[in-house]
């Protein structure tokens, strides 16, 4: 049994879920910030909880969002460096994904995003359309996301369901550009 480590700080927790064959070990903290800090212990912890080390990895499943910016590119680094690292697939499942595991197609899939709104998608048996960002009231009929032990637990199964073919580099899925600006004033002249 080669284990499969999955991870996903999309939202306000820090997440990872090692599947072990048919059983899946979670742990979930949740947080507002701190990710950046938290994740490689606890990551570690789980490993070392369950009797494997870094070297027993298969591969790495992230969660891709979309979800909080900071979050997204904490989990999608963590898991590219790693699996560059350890030299093992790192592979890439959206929050949409992951919240359809296991209900039939077609479906829409709504994410918390921030200001009462939501990111939704609609996802058929062939494909899905482009994700969009809607007011929470203008819904309609959706399957919201599942909790963060959930969530995690389905991107390591999607993940062990992708390992054995050749998957893009894991990135995050931005439904909107960032709210950060970039200064308006010139960048100051350099002297050397």
């Amino acid at each position: 049994m080669t284990p499969l480590l999955a991870i996903d700080t999309s939202a306000a927790h820090c997440a990872a879920a090692l599947l072990l064959g048919d059983r899946v070990a979670v742990r979930v903290e949740p947080m507002a910030k701190g990710q950046a800090e938290r994740l490689m212990p606890l990551l570690e912890e789980l490993l070392a909880a369950e009797g494997f080390g870094w070297r027993d990895l298969a591969a790495i499943g992230v969660g891709t969002g979309p979800g909080n910016f900071t979050g997204l590119r904490i989990g999608v680094s963590a898991a590219r460096g790693l699996a560059l690292g350890l030299g093992v697939p790192a592979i890439g499942v959206s929050g949409f994904e992951a919240a359809a595991l296991g209900h039939p197609r077609p479906v829409t899939v709504a994410l918390p995003a921030p200001r009462d709104h939501l990111w939704l998608q609609h996802l058929t048996e062939t494909g899905a359309e482009p994700p969009r960002l809607a007011p929470a009231a203008q819904a309609g009929e959706v399957l919201h996301a599942p909790d963060a032990e959930t969530l995690v637990r389905a991107i390591a199964q999607l993940a062990c369901e992708r390992a054995g073919t050749p998957q893009p580099r894991p990135a995050p899925l931005y439904v909107r550009p960032a709210d950060a600006a970039p200064p308006r004033d010139p960048a100051p002249l350099l002297i050397e």
